[in-house]
């Protein structure tokens, strides 16, 4: 997630025109057009900075501009630069031999078919940051969470302070997945940033997070203390609708004196969850959600639960993404101190905050608890030039070990083992120098995922990377075979 892109929003659910369609790139001129803004803009750097860079570079400490390192168990195979979308790239859904490559200019489905050799099989431009991107079948989800003229994909951008916008999640049918068609719209409150899907028989359910980040917003101003819970039939998907907006930190609640701050009448200063991630196996959520990481029950998905939250407010700066181990007895939560943008990753930061925060999970069912153990950060610094911080991962399915890849923006890719809860430990990496020596750019991995026996890394910059690690301690994951990953819809690896 970037934080710095324009919101807000009008509070209701709209359904998609009927007849609407995706504008797809092919051999013709494109009728939308992506918005140049949507990208984020390199910011100066001082003369100072730049000349530690070099420095740096020229000492051996980081890498040169663009360069490629990478552990010795990890392989790069491939890269595959950005298409006609030029936005920033966003995050990666799988199913069968296909990877789905959101970008705030739209999305590409690539045919992996072949990993050293991926096809782009079709780039769909519809801009709305950040698309966060999720498939079920014959539907694909996108998250829009900037402020549009309309839900189209001919829409232009907004400013924040017109309340007469729109926000929401937009659904493709992806049947053909060389002409995606856009079938269906819901508004939400305050957008949609990220999504996670539960799948329910006939329906998929659309856990939807987003956040109020001030009260200079007319549309989306705080509390906003809940997610918006769509259903979507999955036969009938121009039905979808908003069903619940469960709140998650209520006000006056006796057992959430940490997100009140204990004053009767005054609303947590959490508004709304960055990310979920659902373990449906185990009818459990956890949630990321600015200031607070929570455990809930999903054993009634239009009605998810709270068991447990918990706050760090020595090293998290905003809770980000969480990540269950299969065992479903840690979760792994994300600080993405700095909303992506920053250089967090030096010895003036250190090793605690931007890391990964590893919890265990204590107790069975809705007495469950999350109780802290460690810390976990990429132990090779970064230059001042490069925005580093930890961002969205996976977990590689090796049976009793607890093992991630995980994206660091311009940190890179690191593959660690949090089998020991307390002393978590990276095992492989693969990284870039930085994207500039004497300015902040921002680029990077935003999301690294491992599915059927590799890794694929979406990097906002450079475009689609094939990794393969080479590792006695992961290659037993080789043999685990999947028809489909949503990283936020956990599945079990396992029987």
């Amino acid at each position: 997630m970037l934080h710095a892109h324009a919101r807000r929003r009008r509070l209701a659910v709209a359904t998609a025109a009927a007849g609407l369609l995706a504008t797809l790139f092919a051999a013709g001129p494109a009728a939308a057009t992506p918005d140049p803004g949507d990208a984020p803009a390199a910011v100066g750097a001082s003369k100072e900075l730049a000349a530690e860079t070099r420095a740096d570079i020229a000492n051996g400490l980081i890498p040169g501009q663009d360069e490629i390192v990478h552990s010795d168990n990890i392989e790069h195979l491939t890269n595959i630069p950005k298409g006609a979308l030029q936005g920033t790239n966003s995050d990666l859904a799988f199913q069968d031999n296909y990877a789905f490559a959101g970008n705030y200019d739209g999305f590409r489905i690539f045919d992996i078919s072949d990993p050293k050799n991926p096809k782009t099989v079709s780039e769909v431009l519809c801009p709305g940051s950040q698309n966060d991107i999720s498939v079920s079948g014959n539907l694909l989800f996108l998250s829009t969470d900037s402020s549009r003229s309309d839900d189209s994909c001919n829409s232009t951008p907004q400013s924040a302070t017109i309340k007469d916008s729109w926000e929401g999640m937009k659904i493709f049918d992806i049947k053909d997945k060389a002409n995606p068609k856009y079938v269906a719209s819901v508004e939400t409150n305050c957008g949609s940033h990220t999504h996670s899907l539960v799948p329910d028989g006939p329906n998929v359910y659309i856990y939807v997070s987003s956040y109020s980040p001030a009260d200079n917003f007319p549309d989306c101003r705080p509390p906003h203390d809940g997610i918006s819970v769509i259903k979507v039939p999955r036969k009938a998907p121009e039905q979808a609708k908003v069903v619940n907006f469960p709140v998650l930190f209520p006000a006056d609640h006796p057992e959430y004196p940490g997100g009140n701050d204990g004053i009767p009448g005054k609303v947590s200063k959490t508004t709304g969850c960055h990310d979920i991630t659902v373990l449906p196996s185990k009818k459990l959520a956890a949630g990321a959600c600015m200031g607070d990481g929570i455990l809930m029950s999903i054993k009634d998905p239009e009605h998810p639960k709270v068991i447990d939250q918990v706050q760090d407010n020595v090293n998290f700066a905003f809770w980000h993404s969480a990540t269950f181990n299969q065992d479903a007895d840690k979760v792994v939560f994300t600080d993405e101190l700095g909303g992506g943008g920053a250089a967090t990753c030096n010895a003036a930061v250190g090793p605690n905050r931007g890391a990964d925060g590893i919890y265990d999970i204590v107790g069975k069912g809705e007495k469950a608890k999350l109780v802290f153990r460690s810390y976990f950060k990429i132990p090779r610094h970064q230059a001042d030039t490069e925005n580093c911080v930890a961002h969205n991962g996976s977990l590689i399915p090796v049976k009793g070990k607890d093992i991630m890849v995980q994206a660091w923006y311009q940190g890179g890719v690191s593959v660690w083992d949090f089998t020991d809860s307390a002393n978590p430990k990276e095992i492989g990496y693969f990284e870039r120098g930085p994207l500039s020596t004497t300015q902040m750019r921002t680029g990077g991995s935003w999301s690294a995922y491992y599915y059927n026996g590799h890794i694929y890394s979406n990097d906002i910059a450079k475009g689609f990377d094939v990794l393969k690690i080479n590792d006695k301690l992961t290659d037993p994951a080789k043999r685990v075979k999947l028809d489909r990953l949503n990283v936020q819809t956990q599945p079990e690896y396992f029987d």
